[in-house]
């Protein structure tokens, strides 16, 4: 399975849709392959402010804990409130359902990888 054209990838796994002015944040299947079963996953809240390279939130599994990075800078705007009582939806969905929270940038994205380059990097 490739990861779909439609976003930019992380070196750290996490995807980034631009959508309607904001990017909805996700992590890409390669790092749930890793994390395996994803027992929780927290955002910082609503309003929350960030730099670039600094975590906004944290999944775990049943193996470890990942922090979570925006390739931009900005504000949380929405949180998924459906993980806090299914954090399987990123296991089971983590282009879709699993999506972590949207983000209003402000700043542009860096650093990311198109899906081609991210998938050559990190075959699955």
């Amino acid at each position: 399975m490739s990861s779909p054209a439609d976003r930019q990838y992380s070196k750290s796994h996490e995807w980034h849709k631009e959508e309607n002015g904001l990017i909805i944040l996700g992590v890409t299947q390669f790092a749930v392959n890793a994390l395996t079963d994803v027992t929780f996953a927290e955002m910082k809240g609503v309003g929350f402010k960030f730099e670039r390279g600094q975590p906004i939130g944290v999944v775990e599994s049943v193996k470890t804990t990942s922090d979570i990075y925006c390739a931009a800078p900005g504000e949380i705007v929405a949180v998924n409130e459906a993980l806090i009582n299914d954090p399987s939806l990123i296991n089971q969905d983590c282009y879709g359902k699993g999506w972590l929270c949207k983000i209003k940038p402000s700043g542009p994205l860096s650093g990311t990888l198109d899906a081609k380059a991210y998938d050559a990097e990190n075959p699955l």
